[in-house]
Parts: structure tokens; C-alpha cells; sequence
């Protein structure tokens, strides 16, 4: 008979490397948001891929970074976890990236006892010199780790991906519910899309001053209504979120409509306000209150 494979997959790597593109392909699901800008992840979010005899739980983690503020410390201690409870780590870079994982971490991964797969990502648009430059730049830096070139947004690979993933899995019972794709509650989602939409529509730092927070999340039989106020640090800061006559705000909106009914499958009524709160991100009640 065949034994049941259970385990966690823990995704680490810098900023902006292709962590949550990864994460939504394998899962088959839009979990994580995906934008350009650095820190746009930044909570852990699981995503479960169940099979008749294996659970996969992959984890999204912001990406590595020096922290700034409190909020960024916060978002590291997300990584700590993930680094900590990893029956195999995908630690992902990109052709572009020069090696700038911090050694602490490079050092933590080479003295742990867990499988390592270091994915290349975006290697659609590099030349064959420049991958064979980046595999053994990495071969030096990570010597126990199984290179694999990829590409997230064009699936280039991923069954290789699932291939060895499923081979260096852990026998064990499942986890979660095997109908369960993420550990996170529906507000979850609602909060990260509308998210989304301010770090796509704002410049400079207005969408690392901005957290969202869903207050009512009804589901009838044909609509969801929900309200959500979005956080700033400034009066200021509110009034570029506004926009002339709101139309920056109704922008945010209705692009944030769009895409929450296309997850939940439902029509939506989504309701938005501005609100100023001083300085959350360096407050930690206020971060402990949001989750972080």
C-alpha cells in the first residue's frame, strides 16, 4: 500500500524575486498578491495542494530584508517561523538577482538538516551563459542545495517542481481537510486585494503607510457585502488615497470589486473609508491588533 505524504514547503528568498507568482501557480489559486514594488507580501500565507496520498502546505513569506521599522521587524519574524518549521525549503532567486541573501540566513540554511531546492526563477528571459554563471554562483554559496532553473509566470518546470517536492516529502497524515486550499479566513483575501489596488495605483510611500481593515464580511445567497476602512499615517496621506472628488478611492474600488468576485465567484458590494492612524506601523498593539 501506498504511504500517505504530509508536509510543510516553506518559500523564503529576497523581495521581488517571484515568491507569491510561484506560490499561486503551484496551488492553482490567486492567494498571494503580486505586485513590482518590494514588501508587498507581507504576512505568511499558506496554500495546500492535496492529492490521494499527499498534502503539500506551501508557505509565501515576505521577502528578505534588513528591517526599517517595526511593521518590517514584524514581517521578518514571519520568515524566522517559516525557517523553523520547514520539512523542505524553496528558496527561490532570480537570474537578475546578484547574491544578496543575508549570510546569517545562508548559514542557517547550510547547517539545517532540510532538503534544500533553490529554484532559479525567470530564467525565460536569460541567456543560457547567464544561468550556467547563476547555478554555479549558487553551487558555491549553497552546496547542499538541488538547483533547478524555472519560470513562475510561464510554468516553465513547476512539474519537475512537484516531481522532487513529492520525492523529499515526509510520510504522514494530512494536515487540513483535504477539500481546505489556505489556512486564511475569506476577510484575509478581501483585505490583501484591496491592498493590491493602492500598491498599483499609488507612488513613494503611500502604500507602505497603508493597512486594511475588513469590519463586515456578509455572504448572501447571491451577493457579498463587505466594508473595509483603509489605514493611513497622515491626514495628508488620506487625502492623495481620496483623490479629487474620490476618484482615486472609486478606482481602488472598482478594481478591487473586480477582482474579489472573480475569486469568491460572487457578486460583491464593497464599501471603502479613509481613516488616519497615527504611526500603526511603529506601534506594536496596533501591529499585535492587525495580525503581525
Amino acid at each position: 500500500m501506498t504511504k500517505h505524504k504530509a508536509g510543510f514547503v516553506n518559500i523564503i528568498g529576497c523581495p521581488n524575486v517571484g515568491k507569491s507568482t510561484l506560490l499561486n501557480a503551484l496551488v492553482g489559486e490567486r492567494l498571494s498578491i503580486i505586485t513590482s514594488k518590494a514588501q508587498t507580501t507581507r504576512h505568511r500565507i499558506m496554500g495546500i495542494v492535496s492529492g490521494e496520498d499527499y498534502q503539500i502546505v506551501f508557505s509565501d513569506t515576505p521577502g528578505i530584508m534588513k528591517p526599517m521599522y517595526k511593521l518590517q521587524e514584524k514581517m521578518m519574524h514571519f520568515v524566522i517561523s517559516a525557517m523553523n518549521d520547514a520539512d523542505l525549503f524553496l528558496l527561490i532567486t532570480d537570474i537578475y538577482e546578484d547574491i544578496q541573501l543575508e549570510d546569517s540566513y545562508l548559514e542557517k540554511l547550510q547547517r539545517s538538516n532540510t532538503p534544500i531546492l533553490l529554484l532559479i526563477n525567470k530564467v525565460d528571459v536569460a541567456t543560457q551563459e547567464k544561468l550556467e554563471t547563476k547555478v554555479q554562483e549558487w553551487a558555491a554559496k549553497l552546496p547542499k542545495a538541488e538547483i533547478l532553473p524555472i519560470s513562475a509566470l510561464q510554468k516553465f518546470n513547476l512539474d519537475k517542481v512537484m516531481e522532487k517536492i513529492l520525492k523529499l516529502l515526509p510520510d504522514g497524515e494530512p494536515f487540513y481537510d483535504k477539500t481546505e486550499f489556505t489556512d486564511k479566513p475569506e476577510r484575509f483575501f478581501v483585505s490583501e486585494i484591496v491592498r493590491e489596488k493602492i500598491l498599483l495605483n499609488y507612488k513613494k510611500e503611500i502604500p507602505y503607510s497603508v493597512e486594511i481593515i475588513v469590519n463586515t464580511f456578509k455572504e448572501e445567497e447571491t451577493i457579498i457585502r463587505t466594508q473595509a476602512d483603509i489605514l493611513v499615517e497622515r491626514d495628508s496621506q488620506k487625502g492623495i488615497i481620496i483623490g479629487n472628488k474620490g476618484e482615486a478611492l472609486k478606482r481602488v474600488g472598482t478594481q478591487a470589486r473586480k477582482d474579489l468576485e472573480a475569486f469568491f465567484q460572487k457578486q460583491i458590494y464593497l464599501e471603502l473609508f479613509v481613516k488616519v492612524d497615527k504611526d500603526w506601523r511603529s506601534n506594536d498593539t496596533r501591529l499585535k491588533n492587525f495580525g503581525y
